[in-house]
């Protein structure tokens, strides 16, 4: 078995930061949805602003509100402005694995999927 990018949240911005919830991460319910992540469902968080990372929970946020929210003891490690990378894995045997294609959702500034995905070859980017 091995361990798949399932899907990605590129570019969200945290709305809100509550560090007396006991833990999670709020998403906005369509963002959940256009990135096939479950409630409860175990994700990995990468700050752009800091470089933090941390792994936590999805809980649902309400429906077209933008809402991105840390709580708990993550809430230390983000801003409310910073931008986020969210990312949630799957296990897939090997030849399931090697044709795995990851949902990738690009959010704007009111974390609202951005259509088309504006997709940034490797040669484009800046090193």
């Amino acid at each position: 078995m091995r361990t798949m990018l399932k899907s990605k949240i590129h570019r969200a911005r945290v709305t809100q930061v509550n560090l007396d919830y006991e833990g999670s991460i709020t998403i906005d319910k369509l963002l959940m949805e256009a990135s096939d992540i479950l409630p409860n469902e175990q994700v990995e968080v990468l700050n752009i602003n800091n470089g933090a990372r941390f792994s936590t929970y999805a809980i649902e946020g309400e429906a077209n509100s933008g809402v991105i929210g840390i709580n708990g003891a993550a809430a230390r490690l983000v801003a409310k402005g910073d931008m986020i990378i969210i990312l949630s894995y799957c296990q897939l045997p090997d030849d399931e694995a090697i044709a795995m294609e990851p949902t990738m959702i690009y959010a704007d500034e009111k974390n609202r999927v951005i259509e088309p995905s504006p997709i940034v070859p490797l040669s484009g980017r800046e090193m």
